[in-house]
């Protein structure tokens, strides 16, 4: 029997039935069971069978043409990888992204009754290997694809960093029609997965009329609804349930009913063809995100300094807090104009360095107060403020520029 076989296991009684898989150990066997889950047995007290040969799933051929439906509105998908675009390689037991854009729509397809589809791999990489330059190429990748006349985006992406490739578009684009990022927590080829309702309802969105980077993923742990995420106010919150994400300091933009395609909405949002497209796609990759932690050396301050980062973004403790013995560090960076922005590790509610004696010498050693911005969007604005506009860096950075921060935080979410 090879890895990727469909095997019986018979044990004390009951048999198992699923794939298998590899076992670190040679004494027991592990197959992937019909619900998703793994499980390993003794081998020695157990009773192993074929049931069936495996078979490769092999990529599609070049020639394979997407069909076309006449009156559907154009859109493109562009892949960059994630467990969206992932299997289990029965070699090795783990998820790896091996699915290419046009397989997606292939594996789904209710997405060709909602539209037609360009399909595009820009990378096909597990978002732990995203960075700074990948952002850079994906931007100018969606202006491509609007200016070519497509009425919508879907990016897929891994969830672990989708929150920053978001931000980092939310700032780089201007956007006429539906930016839509999506992903889900559990690979394609799961019977628990969610893939293919969080594609279907980013489909759905990709052709209404909110003309912003979103993020659009399961609301609840059931197949119901997905909710429309501000792309710069959403935050993965678990590791691995299907409604990990959620809006951070605000509502959702909306949500897309699963069974009946509706979008009900919860919040202004700028329309399609409100804006002309526009593309600053220039980020100041030195940049770094610093969490404070109780007793830490305010040598972390010096060594970013000494090293030429050109922008520091501190996540302070709850108002906005570091111990007092780093308010030199922020004087020595302020002085060497590299800007300190300071968010909470809290992450719902506000930063407020005027309530407390430590927070007013932050202020008046330099800090810029970050509002109520979740810190990676504070690092990657600070990226974008300063390779674009870095002589406004303080006044852009207590500003909202694409619905980051508010002046006013509700108590409700």
């Amino acid at each position: 029997m090879d890895l990727g076989d469909r095997v019986c296991i018979e044990r004390n009684g009951r048999s198992y039935e699923g794939v298998l898989m590899p076992s670190r150990r040679k004494d027991h066997v592990v197959i992937k069971l019909d619900n998703g889950y793994n499980i390993g047995l003794y081998l020695p007290k157990s009773k192993l069978t074929l049931v069936e040969k495996g078979q490769e799933l092999k990529p599609l051929d070049g020639d394979w043409q997407l069909r076309r439906k006449a009156g559907l509105p154009q859109v493109s998908i562009l892949s960059t990888g994630g467990t969206i675009a992932s299997k289990v390689d029965y070699r090795t037991g783990a998820v790896t992204s091996q699915f290419s854009a046009g397989e997606i729509i292939a594996a789904i397809p209710e997405l060709e009754e909602i539209a037609n589809y360009n399909a595009r791999v820009i990378y096909q990489i597990l978002s732990e290997n995203m960075r700074a330059d990948y952002w850079m190429a994906l931007a100018r990748a969606v202006a491509e694809e609007i200016r070519s006349g497509a009425e919508g985006i879907i990016i897929t992406h891994g969830t672990d960093t989708m929150m920053y490739t978001a931000a980092a578009l939310s700032f780089m684009l201007r956007t006429p029609v539906p930016v839509v990022i999506v992903g889900s927590q559990r690979s394609s080829d799961r019977p628990s997965s969610d893939a293919a309702m969080n594609a279907i309802c980013a489909a759905t969105v990709a052709i209404s009329d909110i003309a912003e980077v979103c993020v659009v993923m399961h609301g609840t742990t059931s197949d119901d609804y997905c909710f429309i995420h501000r792309g710069t106010r959403v935050r993965k919150m678990h590791t691995s349930r299907r409604d990990a994400f959620q809006s951070m300091n605000q509502p959702p933009l909306g949500r897309v009913d699963y069974q009946s395609r509706e979008i009900q909405t919860f919040l202004p949002y700028r329309r399609r063809s409100e804006s002309e497209l526009a593309i600053m796609d220039r980020l100041e990759t030195q940049c770094a995100l610093v969490k404070y932690t109780p007793g830490a050396s305010p040598e972390i301050l010096n060594y970013y300094i000494d090293k030429g980062y050109k922008g520091i973004v501190l996540e302070g403790t709850g108002l906005g807090h570091v111990a007092s013995d780093w308010i030199d560090g922020i004087r020595r960076a302020t002085e060497e104009e590299i800007p300190v922005v300071v968010t909470s590790q809290c992450l719902r509610g506000r930063i407020g360095d005027l309530v407390y004696d430590t927070g007013r010498y932050m202020l008046d050693a330099g800090a810029i107060e970050g509002e109520d911005m979740l810190p990676e969007v504070a690092l990657v604005k600070l990226m974008w403020v300063l390779a674009n506009r870095p002589n406004e860096v303080r006044s852009l950075m207590r500003r909202p520029l694409a619905g980051e921060l508010s002046f006013s935080t509700p108590m409700c979410v």
